[in-house]
């Protein structure tokens, strides 16, 4: 599997498969860049319609130039888009909209939609949406939440940073999922400083079998589905 980082929460994920690679896109926000030129993409899924998270504009234009992929989305996603000045998701022909505990198989791939809530930012604030995905029960986005899933997981794309957590809570997180792999995302909003910082508590403070491997921006990074390593 080959994971590309477009910085925040936009992953790229090209997953083999029988007829080739499934290139699956997650989160393609405002705080991420350079995801815009991708084709063949055959899955876009949104975990929540926060901007940082899904680019309204963008996200058209993708689908614009990916006239064949798969739109997998929360219902706050789908309010959020339904706007006759956007894209007009009931109308798209290949959206899906799902809910926590949807399981759906698309383009080969296996997903299993988990959560349901936004992590808490402040009690006073009201309780917003967040859908996690895993990937044919090996490749987890949990979006802004620190969902469990059931079964063990390969690769889990952590969160670093957030206005809804502390870093003691993303190592604590790690040390629940304990997956064989952990990618930093969701950074956007630290200083390079603590983006170094929190990098360093998750690789000093993660369980002995898991590595932290971080991803530089828009490189392409492979990694090996058993063995404990990455190709690069």
């Amino acid at each position: 599997m080959d994971l590309t980082h477009y910085g925040h929460a936009c992953v790229l994920a090209d997953i083999p498969g029988p007829e080739g690679p499934v290139r699956v896109l997650f989160d393609p926000g405002a705080y991420s860049r350079d995801f815009e030129h991708l084709r063949d993409l055959d899955l876009i899924l949104i975990t929540h319609s926060h901007p940082d998270h899904l680019d309204a504009e963008r996200l058209t234009t993708l689908l614009d130039d990916n006239l064949d992929a798969e739109l997998v989305l929360g219902q706050d996603s789908v309010a959020a888009l339904a706007d006759p000045d956007r894209l007009d998701i009931p109308r798209h022909p290949r959206s899906h909209a799902v809910a926590p505990g949807d399981k759906l198989s698309l383009r080969g791939i296996e997903i299993e939609v988990v959560g349901g809530e936004h992590a808490c930012i402040h009690s006073d604030l009201p309780v917003s949406a967040n859908v996690g995905y895993v990937l044919n029960g090996s490749l987890f986005h949990p979006g802004d939440a620190f969902d469990v899933p059931s079964g063990s997981i390969d690769v889990l794309l952590l969160p670093a940073g957030g206005p809804w957590m502390k870093i003691g809570e993303g190592i604590d997180y790690l040390r629940a999922v304990a997956p064989r792999i952990a990618v930093p995302i969701h950074q956007a909003g630290l200083a390079p400083v603590h983006q170094n910082l929190h990098h360093g508590l998750l690789k000093s403070l993660a369980p002995a079998d898991t590595e932290i491997v971080v991803l530089d921006h828009a490189a392409v990074r492979s990694f090996q589905p058993t063995d404990g390593t990455d190709s690069n």
